[in-house]
């Protein structure tokens, strides 16, 4: 392991500037909440209790449903909606986003906490300033926007590059004219829709001479094609794209161009024979608009492919794949894992061939779940995008007895198929603990789920929050599902061995 530098991370949200558009009743009961620093967003919708939304728990704001004149109170203050139903507050990196009905009409409001995490960088920093065209893939919310930011302000202000962002949404640098300071000195150019960005991206390279596009979400094959575009023109580009692994981008037809493209060859027998493999195989077209490639598994974890054209390459004759994992350490420090695979020629010694991670097909079983399961213990599999790419196809018990047509024309005869009898994270951890054997202390489950069943009855009955001893994170996430399952609310807190669950009264 190689250890990085300790960075130095410092957040600003300008918190009191999104509060001060908000119904004063709404935000008096929002500043009494003693966890403001973790606030993701609050929902207000026409008739329902104003929300406030932390990563692991909802708390109910009122217990008077949000009127029209409190909408109207809050669209008054925060100027008009875009095109794709989202305004800003000046200067700042809040997003607010309407729900409307058939008539056009506001009925709904997300007001999402906007942060600049500054220092977050550090942990690719050498990436970002290598030169190479960099493309972030991670789930939403992960901090793929924030990592943007930061790159778009290192760039622009300690290597004195000329950085171009192409904002859509205004996402990076925020809402109004004048761009939010934690882009630095990198220029702004605002996306009118979202059905224009392509076109953006392209004026950005023909008329300001940028060294450096940063561009948030490439979704469509017009995004690509120009993406493609500024890279044959020289231009370093750092951007995200939907998806959250490398395979990913090779299943998706309109993405797949970013890393080189994916097309079928028919190889002649000779080569077939030479290669083992049979006749028609998978082969990458071009090589990558992107020369780099980074997974956001978390915050503070993530993987490093340094040649997308050899990891493609790769992965397209099903071998697997090797990045460099780096990991941010609760000190702030990084510790790297370097990656074993060598470059062709290199004269090093091969290493031995490391076990492929099962493919799991989640079939009417919840993809996040499935994923949340894996990462939680730790298990050697990833979530397949296809039946027919994958090992095991995992579906609820009682729709694999009726045995749907449509799954079974869409799997291969070798794929084997597992079931669950509920669509749970704990139904799915036995799952996975069955396919991986691992065991289970049956009697700490057992201790920890009577805790939060006593816990529960006093709770509903005494209507005062009630702490339960530290857990690990299976065990804490069982005990959620129970107050759940009972109409409470809970919440994790503490660090580390002594992060707890804490149910209260809803």
């Amino acid at each position: 392991m190689q250890a990085m530098k300790e960075p130095r991370i410092e957040i600003t949200d300008n918190l009191d500037l999104l509060l001060s558009v908000m119904p004063p009743h709404v935000r008096e009961q929002i500043e009494r909440l003693e966890d403001l620093p973790a606030l993701l967003e609050v929902v207000l919708d026409l008739g329902r209790q104003p929300e406030a939304r932390f990563p692991q728990r909802v708390v109910t704001l009122s217990r008077e449903p949000v009127s029209r004149d409190d909408l109207d109170f809050m669209i008054g203050r925060i100027g008009s909606f875009t095109s794709d139903n989202r305004a800003g507050i000046e200067r700042t990196l809040h997003r607010i986003s309407a729900l409307r009905n058939r008539l056009g009409e506001i009925i709904g409001l997300t007001c999402r906490v906007g942060r600049a995490v500054y220092g977050t960088v550090e942990i690719v920093r050498d990436v970002v300033e290598s030169g190479k065209s960099v493309l972030l893939l991670g789930r939403p919310g992960v901090g793929k926007t924030t990592l943007l930011r930061e790159a778009a302000r290192v760039l622009a202000d300690d290597l004195s590059k000329r950085v171009v962002i192409v904002d859509t949404s205004n996402e990076i640098a925020g809402d109004g004219d004048i761009p939010h300071p934690g882009i630095g000195r990198a220029r702004r150019m605002q996306v009118p829709a979202p059905a224009l960005q392509h076109a953006v991206m392209i004026e950005a390279v023909e008329n300001h001479m940028p060294e450096v596009v940063v561009i948030d979400e490439i979704g469509t094959q017009a995004e690509t094609l120009a993406a493609r575009t500024i890279a044959e023109r020289g231009v370093q580009l750092i951007a995200t794209a939907h998806g959250t692994t490398l395979e990913n981008l090779v299943a998706n037809p309109t993405l797949a161009d970013l890393i080189g493209g994916i097309h079928a060859v028919t190889l002649s027998d000779e080569e077939a024979r030479r290669r083992r493999t049979q006749k028609t195989v998978l082969e990458r077209k071009a090589p990558p608009t992107f020369d780099v490639l980074i997974e956001i598994h978390d915050q503070d974890r993530f993987a490093v492919h340094a040649d997308v054209a050899q990891v493609v390459d790769a992965v397209l004759r099903d071998q697997p794949s090797r990045p460099q994992i780096r990991v941010r350490r609760a000190d702030g420090g990084v510790d790297m894992e370097q990656s074993p695979l060598r470059a062709p020629g290199a004269g090093a010694e091969a290493p031995e061939p490391e076990r492929r991670a099962v493919r799991i097909f989640p079939y009417a079983v919840s993809r996040d779940r499935l994923e949340r399961a894996i990462r939680d213990l730790g298990v050697h599999a990833t979530v397949a995008d296809h039946p027919r790419s994958a090992d095991v196809v995992l579906t609820l018990r009682a729709l694999a007895k009726k045995r749907p047509k449509k799954l079974r024309e869409l799997m291969v005869d070798s794929t084997r198929v597992h079931t669950v009898t509920g669509n749970t994270h704990a139904r799915i951890i036995e799952f996975l603990r069955e396919l991986f054997e691992i065991p289970t202390d049956n009697r700490e489950q057992t201790e920890a789920l009577r805790e939060a069943e006593e816990a529960i009855a006093n709770v509903i009955a005494q209507r005062q929050a009630i702490t339960l001893a530290p857990q690990n994170p299976h065990l804490r996430r069982l005990q959620h599902e129970l107050a759940e399952a009972y109409g409470l609310m809970s919440e994790s807190t503490g660090s580390g061995h002594l992060r707890r669950v804490v149910v209260q009264p809803r």
